[in-house]
């Protein structure tokens, strides 16, 4: 008996918004494939919906891929084309779905990009920033102090950086991003983008901070946070000596804490603490 030709597993990119985001040819697979795999079913049967398009749903999150993937590459072994979406934007970008795709792969069947709709690609794409090299560093911690522990290591960072945000978080996570980058770093907050409210608002650290603290309407949403990157050496020096100095002034005296972090990252001593 002939076996059956093995079957095709779509990434697909849906809206991050705007319904009119989705691509003819995305729209197409989706109609076609044997089943969709979601992040969350009902959020993608509403989409479906929209289009008219009814397919079996099979749910894939975080808690269920890794037991879910040998099941789904045997559907694909079997012959049957199946697709995979987030709940908005390009699957796996802070989204489950490595998991799937890696063990497709490694049985040898084809995985293939249906492109379109990307948060953060949308927000560079506006922001205005430098976007020739950049860091896209997802989710930050919820808790302040795990939150300032992953942004220290980035402080010299020279390439542009990339984060989603959630409403409730929003307004720490920007006070905590100029507390170690320093007030003064260009940012942009991008927020509800391609939906009726879209804002994107650019200016220092500390500027985008005071606007969102007290706007209530610029807490809502989703947001993604553009911060440009540590500008020339001194840039960087200055960065990693607030980063060091942050540390170290948690054991020493902040006079102690800003010499010796001076002396360690070769930035002036003025730049990290006003005493004498």
């Amino acid at each position: 008996m002939q076996q059956p030709r093995p079957g095709i597993l779509h990434v697909v990119a849906t809206p991050i918004g705007n319904l009119g985001d989705l691509s003819p040819r995305a729209l197409e697979t989706l109609r076609t494939v044997d089943a969709i795999c979601a992040e969350d079913t009902r959020h993608t049967r509403q989409l479906l919906s929209h289009y008219g398009v009814e397919r079996p749903l099979v749910a894939l999150h975080e808690h269920n891929e890794d037991a879910l993937a040998e099941r789904i590459v045997a559907r694909l072994q079997g012959g049957e084309s199946l697709a995979l979406v987030s709940d908005a934007g390009t699957p796996l970008v802070s989204d489950p779905g490595f998991r799937l795709v890696r063990a497709t792969r490694a049985a040898g069947l084809r995985v293939s990009p249906v492109p379109g709709a990307c948060a953060f690609v949308a927000a560079l794409s506006v922001a205005g920033l430098p976007s020739d090299r950049l860091a896209f560093e997802g989710f930050l911690p919820a808790k302040s102090g795990a939150r300032r522990e992953r942004l220290a290591p980035l402080a010299s960072e020279t390439r542009t950086l990339v984060f989603y945000e959630s409403a409730h978080r929003i307004e720490e996570a920007l006070a905590d991003m100029a507390a170690v980058f320093g007030g003064a770093r260009r940012a942009v907050v991008a927020r509800e983008l391609t939906k009726l409210f879209e804002t994107v608002l650019d200016g220092p650290l500390s500027a985008l901070h005071g606007r969102v603290s007290t706007e209530a309407d610029q807490r809502k949403g989703e947001f993604v946070v553009i911060v440009e990157g540590a500008g020339d050496d001194v840039d960087a020096r200055i960065s990693e000596g607030q980063r060091l100095y942050a540390k170290l002034s948690e054991y020493l005296k902040p006079s102690q804490a800003a010499k010796l972090a001076a002396e360690l990252s070769g930035a002036p001593r003025k730049a990290l603490y006003g005493g004498e």
